[in-house]
């Protein structure tokens, strides 16, 4: 667990929210994706997703900055995951509190939450605590899952500790600083397990 004093410069980079702040307590036991490496990842999705027919899960959703940002650039409907009920909580409050539509804050242990769920999703992104055992099982559990949609794409955020280069899904890794995305990709034509 994370406990940081304060945090710095978290605001909803782009849409219909642009330059809204988040303020999340600081006992929030989290350490959020910073604005760069947000900025980052959004651009590169930009050009790879249309926003507007997405269905997006956020994994490990922390303060709910990814799924802020995919509701303020027009994504209809997101789900919020965490374990912690002060996450679910500032989600929904923080949701209420700028009108937005469209957010699902769940509290559950993500392992569980993706072995039950029946859902399926255009778009994955995780934000697992870098220092949580089991992020290098994570993407094949995701995959495996069946619940992302043909052509969809998974994101996760981890360390430069692992490398899933090797992944039969593997699209691309991205470095922001410390951060890493690594982008997999289920292609339209690959066959379920």
């Amino acid at each position: 667990m994370v406990h940081p004093a304060k945090f710095t410069s978290l605001r909803i980079i782009s849409g219909t929210y642009k330059g809204r702040r988040l303020n999340p307590p600081a006992s929030l036991p989290v350490r959020p994706t910073t604005d760069f490496a947000r900025e980052g990842l959004f651009n590169v999705l930009n050009g790879m997703v249309d926003w507007e027919q997405l269905k997006a899960l956020d994994l490990f959703s922390g303060t709910g900055a990814v799924s802020f940002e995919l509701i303020s650039r027009g994504v209809p409907s997101v789900t919020s995951v965490d374990i912690e009920r002060n996450c679910v909580t500032y989600i929904t409050s923080t949701a209420e509190q700028f009108g937005m539509k469209g957010i699902q804050a769940i509290r559950s242990n993500v392992f569980v939450f993706i072995r039950r769920i029946h859902e399926k999703y255009d778009f994955i992104f995780a934000d697992p605590p870098y220092a949580m055992q089991g992020i290098a099982d994570l993407p094949e559990q995701v995959l495996s899952s069946g619940i992302l949609n043909k052509g969809g794409i998974f994101v996760l955020e981890h360390s430069d500790k692992y490398d899933f280069s090797k992944n039969r899904n593997f699209a691309e890794l991205r470095k922001y600083g410390r951060v890493h995305f690594t982008f997999f990709r289920v292609s339209a034509g690959e066959e379920e397990n």
